[in-house]
């Protein structure tokens, strides 16, 4: 068994739309410098650095080597892992894997992406087989889409109660000053905004962003020298069920109900709709809020609705969900998983500020990716 891990620092930018002032290297800078401050360290404190981003979106490969000044890895060993949307949860548990090895003490995991100079549709495309089904998933929304209306159909599921969901994390973005989106919305305008892919409509789906996020893992011996409050990493899992889009069961999200059954085993997690204080759900768009909440075991299928409308996952209610304001305000694709466990590491240590939870033992995040793949991270003050 290796050494055990904790998250120290945490750092990201202010996210927004198109960020002109500053250059890919200028903008993983941001966050390196903002995750160091967090943990006052400095650069020489770092012994290694995981950097991840969808680089064919932008058409620009090999930031491990070009990104060295803004990273801080010079003369230190960087790895790049790219596993499309779930890249930022790949870069932490690698970043975790390098220090509960044994092989480093710290180790900086920085997740990036300028979608203002991509062309993420263009790519995603490409990734599908052009006879089978090119045709109906020309891009993330088709998919999605399908799982809406199959998820809808077994459940009775209806477009305001994904609209609730979407109201939900845009009201709790307007307390975090690093969101992107931080106008606070309404069930109806939700349902009023422009319809794109039935039943999916313009309120329904994340943002395009520019923006990075930098996180400190720490070895158990340094983080506690490092800082009174470390966040502890408790488990990380990670499931890829399906090749082709056509295969997967709309209904239900097979891949996260796997990498949470064992995340939670790992992690000691019996109930978790009662164990686990916060969660940072990847949901690209507001109806996995509701059929993915329902995959991490939080509720039964087709409850989830019920438990949103009644303020279960709100701030202040029993489990809030995406505090932060989670993907449907902010989604920096290669760093927006790494923000997902940031923001929950941020929520155990306490310093989340005023979308902070009070109390938070216990943290769960995810990330979601290509062929509906899933990643869970999870987070606790006390050491296991």
């Amino acid at each position: 068994m290796g050494q055990r891990v904790a998250i120290v620092g945490v750092g990201q930018t202010h996210h927004t739309s198109v960020r002109r002032d500053v250059n890919g290297i200028e903008l993983i800078n941001e966050a390196v410098m903002r995750a160091l401050d967090s943990a006052e360290l400095t650069i020489h404190d770092i012994d290694a650095i995981i950097i991840g981003n969808m680089d064919h979106f932008e058409a620009i490969n090999g930031v491990d080597t070009w990104s060295v000044d803004g990273c801080g890895a010079f003369m230190k060993p960087i790895m790049k892992l790219t596993t499309g949307g779930t890249t930022g949860t790949t870069v932490a548990t690698g970043a975790y894997h390098h220090v509960a090895s044994g092989f480093f003490d710290t180790v900086l995991a920085i997740g990036w992406e300028k979608n203002s100079e991509s062309d993420t549709t263009g790519a995603i495309i490409t990734c599908t087989d052009p006879i089978w089904e090119r045709f109906s998933y020309s891009g993330a929304l088709p998919s999605l889409a399908a799982e809406a209306t199959a998820y809808m159909k077994a459940y009775g599921v209806t477009e305001r109660d994904a609209a609730r969901v979407a109201v939900r994390d845009r009201n709790h973005a307007s307390l975090n000053p690093f969101a992107h989106l931080r106008d606070k919305i309404t069930v109806d305008d939700v349902m009023n905004s422009p319809m794109y892919s039935y039943p999916i409509k313009l309120l329904d789906i994340c943002p395009r962003t520019d923006g990075a996020c930098a996180v400190v893992f720490a070895s158990e011996s340094r983080a506690k020298r490092m800082t009174s409050s470390p966040a502890w990493v408790l488990a990380t899992t990670s499931r890829h069920e399906y090749a082709w889009l056509s295969d997967i069961d709309y209904t239900r999200m097979v891949s996260l109900e796997g990498a949470c059954r064992e995340a939670y085993k790992l992690a000691g997690i019996r109930d978790p709709g009662k164990e686990i204080d916060v969660v940072e759900l990847y949901q690209p768009y507001s109806f996995a809020g509701l059929k993915w909440m329902e995959a991490m075991g939080v509720c039964r299928p087709g409850e989830a609705a019920q438990l949103v409308w009644d303020g279960v996952t709100d701030l202040g209610g029993e489990i809030p969900f995406n505090p932060s304001g989670g993907v449907l305000a902010t989604n920096c694709i290669g760093a927006t998983a790494l923000l997902r466990v940031g923001e929950a590491a941020l929520q155990v240590q306490g310093k989340a500020g005023a979308h902070q939870v009070p109390d938070v033992k216990l943290a769960v995040a995810t990330g979601f990716g290509g062929a509906f793949w899933s990643d869970v991270v999870v987070l606790g003050r006390e050491p296991r």
